[in-house]
C-alpha cells in the first residue's frame, strides 16, 4: 500500500518541535514495540492516520516524526513518548541492525561504491555480525592506507613547508606558554621542576611516577581521573621536566584524538614547540640571545646551560626565535650516525636532500656536511664548527653529538656565511666543499677503488630492524593501545 495525494503528508525532517534524537534508535524502538504488541505496519498506520510506507520510513530511521506525531505513535502503542526516546537499544537484534545501518551510512562504506543492503528479518544475527566484522576490517585497512610511508612523508613535507612559511615561529603557542608561566608565578629565568609540577596542578593533573609504564610510551595521561603517569627512571640525557610538559601540552592545546597521520604530526610539532616555549620562556630567551648577538657570541651551549635544557631543545628553540626575533635565517638538522636525516628545518636556502615526494626525513645527508663530519671529531666535549661550501652558497654550522638507545645523533644548526659574524666559533679553520646532489661528491667511490673492488666484494649488510617494519598505525601511531588501557585500569583510583 502506498500513500495517495489525498492522504496527509509527513512533515519534512527537522520540522519544528522535533526533539534531538537518534532517528535510527527511535525507529527501532517503535518497531520493537509494534511487534511486541502484535501490530502490523497497516494497523499502526491506520491508528495514527498515516500510510504504512510512512511508518516504515520512520522505523528505518530515515525520517524523524515531529513531537505531535510521536505522541500519537506512543498512544497507539500504549506507551509514552519518554519511553520511545530512551537512549538504549530495545534488544540485541535491534542493536545489530542499527550498527549495520550506521556502518552503511558512513564515509568509508560510501567510498567503496557498493550499494547498501536492506536489513530485514531474512538476515540472521550471524549474517549481521559478519557484515559488521567485514566493515570493521575495511575501516582498519583504510586507516592503514592513510598511514602508508608515502602518505606520512607527504604529510611531513607539507608540515615543514608550513613551518618554513612562518619562520618556525608561532605567536599563538608563545602566548599560551606565557599564560601558563604567569599562572604559576614565574618571574624570569630558568623554569624549575617545581614550577612545572605547579603547572600540572594548575591544569587539574597530579603526577604519578611508576615503574611499569607501557613500553611504547613516554607518559600516559588519564583524563578521566586527572592523572599523569611518568617513569620512575629517567634517562641521564633527558630533561625530567620535558615529559611532564609534553604530557599536559595536549590538554592546553585542545588536541583531540588525531584523525590522520598529518594530524598526528602537527600535534607532535605543537607539543614540542609549547614544551620548548615553557622551558625557555620567550622574553628571557630573546633577552639572552639579543645580548649574545650584540657581543657577537651566540652559542647554543650557552643557551642550553642558561636554561638547563638539552642541547637539542636549545637548538629547536633557537630556530623558533632566530629569524622572527633576531633576524637570522637558519637551518637545523638531526642526523643518525648512519647518515640518515631524522629531522630537518630550514629557511636560509640550504638544500637538504629530498626524495621524490619532497620529504627530507629518511634521506641521507652529504658526507661532507657538518652534520656528518662531526662524527669523526675526536673531542666530544666541545662543539664542532665548520664552513661548508655548497653549490648555492657557503654555510657555517655548529654541531654536537648526543647519544640515544638507537645510537648516536648529531644536532646541527647552521646559518649563511653573512650571518656567521654573530656566533662564537666563526674563527674555525674547519672547511669542507660539497657538490651534492652530484653523485661524484660522496655517493660514488673514487674510480681507482671502484675499478679494483667493484666485482671483488660482497658485504653482508646489517639490515636495520625498521627496514621491513610497517609504519606504525592506530590513533596514536606506535602505541600499544591494549597495553595502555590495561595499564590505566590497573592504576585507576578506586
Amino acid at each position: 500500500m502506498t500513500s495517495t495525494a489525498a492522504e496527509p503528508q509527513m512533515p519534512p525532517t527537522g520540522a519544528a518541535d522535533v526533539p534531538t534524537v537518534d532517528a535510527l534508535l527511535l525507529g527501532r524502538r517503535i518497531r520493537s514495540l509494534r511487534i511486541a504488541r502484535g501490530m502490523t505496519l497497516e494497523q499502526l498506520g491506520a491508528a495514527i492516520d498515516r500510510a504504512p510506507s510512512q511508518v516504515s520510513t520512520i522505523e528505518n530511521g530515515k525520517r524523524e516524526p515531529r513531537l505531535s506525531m510521536l505522541r500519537r505513535i506512543a498512544s497507539a502503542l500504549g506507551t509514552t513518548t519518554d519511553n520511545l526516546l530512551v537512549d538504549e537499544v530495545p534488544n540485541e537484534r535491534a542493536g545489530l541492525e542499527i550498527a549495520v545501518e550506521r556502518a552503511q551510512r558512513g564515509a568509508v562504506f560510501s567510498a567503496l561504491g557498493i550499494g547498501p543492503i536492506r536489513v530485514s528479518k531474512a538476515h540472521s544475527d550471524e549474517t549481521l555480525r559478519t557484515i559488521l566484522a567485514l566493515h570493521a576490517e575495511v575501516e582498519r585497512l583504510h586507516r592503514e592506507r592513510a598511514a602508508t610511508p608515502e602518505e606520512a612523508r607527504r604529510a611531513n613535507a607539507s608540515l615543514r613547508a608550513t613551518m618554513r612559511a612562518r619562520d618556525n615561529y608561532f605567536p599563538e603557542l608563545e602566548a599560551q606558554a606565557k599564560e601558563l608561566l604567569v599562572a604559576v608565578g614565574h618571574t624570569g629565568g630558568p623554569v624549575s621542576q617545581q614550577l612545572v609540577s605547579d603547572m600540572a596542578n594548575h591544569l587539574g593533573f597530579t603526577l604519578h611516577y611508576v615503574g611499569d609504564l607501557p613500553h611504547s610510551t613516554r607518559s600516559v595521561t588519564d583524563s578521566r581521573n586527572g592523572r599523569i603517569y611518568l617513569p620512575t627512571q629517567q634517562s641521564a640525557s633527558r630533561d625530567s621536566r620535558s615529559p611532564v610538559v609534553q604530557a599536559f601540552a595536549s590538554s592546553v592545546l585542545g588536541h583531540s584524538e588525531p584523525t590522520s597521520y598529518a594530524d598526528f604530526l602537527r600535534q607532535r610539532v605543537e607539543t614540542n614547540y609549547l614544551t620548548a616555549a615553557i622551558l625557555l620562556p620567550e622574553s628571557d630567551a630573546v633577552r639572552f640571545l639579543t645580548e649574545a648577538k650584540n657581543f657577537r657570541r651566540i652559542s647554543l651551549e650557552d643557551l642550553r646551560d642558561a636554561f638547563a635544557v638539552s642541547y637539542e631543545t636549545a637548538a629547536h628553540r633557537f630556530t623558533n626565535l632566530a629569524t622572527a626575533r633576531l633576524g637570522i635565517p637558519v637551518h637545523f638538522t638531526k642526523v643518525h650516525e648512519s647518515g640518515t636525516i631524522v629531522k630537518a628545518y630550514s629557511n636560509d636556502g640550504v638544500k637538504h636532500p629530498t626524495d621524490a615526494l619532497g620529504a627530507v626525513e629518511g634521506t641521507t645527508v652529504c658526507r661532507k656536511w657538518t652534520a656528518f663530519t662531526v662524527f669523526a671529531a675526536e673531542d666530544r666535549f666541545s662543539p664542532w664548527y665548520q664552513y661548508t661550501d655548497n653549490p648555492n652558497g657557503t654555510y657555517w654550522c655548529t654541531s654536537r653529538i648526543e647519544k640515544a638507545k638507537e645510537g648516536e645523533y648529531s644536532i646541527t644548526v647552521g646559518v649563511p656565511f653573512e650571518h656567521v659574524k654573530w656566533f662564537r666559533g666563526r674563527e674555525t679553520s674547519n672547511r669542507s666543499q660539497s657538490s651534492c646532489p652530484d653523485e661524484s661528491c660522496c655517493k660514488s667511490a673514487p674510480s681507482d677503488l671502484a675499478d679494483k673492488w667493484a666485482h671483488q666484494s660482497w658485504p653482508a649488510a646489517r639490515t636495520p630492524t625498521s627496514l621491513l617494519a610497517a609504519l606504525p598505525t592506530g590513533t596514536f601511531p606506535g602505541v600499544d593501545q591494549v597495553e595502555v588501557y590495561r595499564f590505566l585500569e590497573a592504576h585507576a583510583p578506586v
